[in-house]
């Protein structure tokens, strides 16, 4: 195999581990969507706002069309978060933005090169990380909330 042929199928490789990574981070995005919503309706549940499985359903399937922010905002009225929480919840929500919304129109000349593509790759996989360990800590809230109702 020819050299060139070698490094089509390198840069190949890791343009699809990019785009893999790209995927990872939505994903954890839209899990922390999820467990955010879950919080929101545990509170309202636990609190008395939700008076039959109807007003419920019809809420909570509202909650799920809410973007990030929108929870990220609600969820301030409902839950006490530690200073340090709210930081990391506003960095992730501003960062998913610019991940779904700019980040291959500003990056684009970084996938057509191997040190690009890596330092991409890097930066997806440190805001996947983050939003998982975030979403899991607001698990094991809604898990604690739902274990005293």
């Amino acid at each position: 195999m020819s050299d060139e042929v070698v490094k089509d199928l390198n840069d190949n490789q890791q343009s699809r581990e990019l785009f893999m990574y790209f995927g990872l981070a939505v994903y954890y995005s839209q899990a922390l969507e999820q467990q955010l919503a879950n919080l929101i309706m545990l509170m309202k549940l636990s609190q008395g706002e939700m008076v039959s499985e109807q007003q419920f359903t019809e809420q909570f399937q509202r909650k799920l069309s809410s973007s990030l922010g929108q929870l990220v905002n609600e969820i301030g009225h409902h839950f006490s978060f530690s200073d340090e929480e709210t930081a990391q919840l506003k960095a992730l929500w501003k960062q998913r933005n610019y991940i779904v919304h700019d980040y291959f129109k500003k990056r684009i000349h970084d996938t057509f090169n191997v040190d690009g593509r890596m330092i991409m790759i890097t930066e997806l996989q440190e805001f996947s990380s983050q939003a998982q360990k975030l979403e899991e800590r607001l698990q094991s809230y809604t898990k604690e909330l739902y274990d005293n109702i």
